[in-house]
């Protein structure tokens, strides 16, 4: 059964208000990147504020570009927050940046993108304990089926209200919340980088990848196979003939090597240890 995007607002925003509630907090904080996830994730915040008749400058958008990000993408954020009148505060990163690839002249643009993420994520939880907030996190459920973000950086958060929806349903719920059209018609990029795509570095369109994640979904038995029992399957033998074998293999092959990010830190635990002494 189909949900109306009416239904889906009211599910999310019931979601923070509740998750509010059994955590103890009033206020949340967020990364605004000027990209559509995190847009979309701040208006259903402050709908969610507005819902329960909490004050909505009770949330706080934290705009922090590195030394590669575009001007463009700052522009953007601005705009979504002078539109909405969100609450905003620019916290830059890039001396930290700079200081980074002065102290380590050899990191790849991706090594130094996954740090200005974890910087990122830092700087929010500096300002979760400063107003005593919690970190909303802004990653969609194709970024986490595909393991496409960074470990301690965007995917750490106290909670996720879009792990649900894929890149093309974010689209969809953007229009209908009025995120302005200079985020929506722009191709999505994680920023780890300059003129870095998400569409370019994945190596195909969202549209395409969703209908794969959503079709490879719907195979429940892969997700306990290995990646070469995987390319052994009957499952991986029908998502080939619909995709090709090209694309199948790519997107499986970063599902499942990917797949650790999701599961965090595993804990040596021995029940009820006690050791022998002299």
């Amino acid at each position: 059964m189909k949900t109306s995007l009416e239904e889906l607002v009211k599910k999310i925003t019931n979601f923070i208000n509740v998750t509010m509630e059994e955590k103890g907090f009033e206020r949340l904080v967020l990364g605004l990147s000027g990209g559509i996830d995190s847009a979309v994730v701040a208006l259903l915040c402050k709908k969610a504020l507005a819902k329960s008749n909490k004050n909505e400058k009770n949330l706080l958008g934290l705009l922090m570009p590195s030394s590669t990000s575009s001007e463009e993408s700052l522009k953007d954020a601005k705009e979504l927050c002078q539109k909405h009148n969100i609450d905003s505060k620019l916290a830059s990163i890039e001396s930290m940046d700079k200081d980074f690839i002065k102290e380590y002249p050899e990191a790849s643009p991706l090594q130094r993108g996954n740090f200005c993420a974890r910087l990122r994520m830092a700087t929010l939880y500096y300002h979760s304990s400063l107003t005593n907030a919690l970190v909303v996190g802004t990653s969609n459920k194709s970024e986490l089926l595909l393991g496409y973000g960074t470990m301690h950086g965007d995917l750490a958060c106290a909670f996720n209200p879009i792990s649900s929806l894929y890149k093309s349903d974010i689209f969809v719920l953007a229009k209908f919340l009025g995120v302005p059209d200079s985020i929506l018609t722009k191709p999505p990029s994680a920023d780890l980088f300059a003129n870095q795509k998400d569409e370019d570095e994945i190596g195909y369109k969202y549209e395409d990848i969703d209908r794969f994640l959503k079709d490879y979904t719907n195979f429940k038995s892969l997700e306990a196979l290995s990646l070469k029992e995987v390319y052994e399957s009957v499952e991986f033998r029908a998502l080939k003939d619909i995709y090709g074998e090209s694309m199948t293999k790519s997107l499986i092959s970063r599902i499942k090597l990917n797949a650790f990010k999701k599961e965090g830190t595993k804990f040596f635990d021995i029940p009820n240890l006690e050791l022998e002494r002299d």
